[in-house]
């Protein structure tokens, strides 16, 4: 994470691990789905998230320099799902074109 001058690396790398666990669910979980126009997920503990046992290890490594602060909350978030979806690519040949995907059907 270059993120710019930083007082408490514990706290940008628990924003990056966030992140990336949070597109994790978005690229392979999330999805809400709906019958007679209500939604059939009313809570938590039938909407598919991570879980703990989905988590891969997570390494964040801060760039030190002197830079202007910048944020760490949401900059893991974004080019997630499109690096995810390219790895896949590169070892199986096969492209992802729908989210979430199921990484098991991969």
């Amino acid at each position: 994470m270059d993120c710019g001058w930083y007082v408490n690396p514990d706290i940008i790398a628990a924003q990056v691990e966030g992140s990336i666990v949070m597109a994790l669910g978005a690229a392979t979980k999330h999805a809400t789905h709906f019958a007679n126009g209500k939604a059939i997920e009313k809570n938590f503990d039938v909407y598919k998230m991570p879980r703990i046992a989905d988590i891969p290890e997570i390494e964040v490594h801060v760039v030190d320099n002197d830079e202007k602060a910048g944020g760490v909350g949401e900059p893991g978030l974004p080019p997630f799902t499109p690096a995810l979806s390219n790895a896949i690519f590169d070892l199986t040949g096969k492209r992802i074109r729908v989210l979430p995907f199921n990484l098991e059907e991969v």
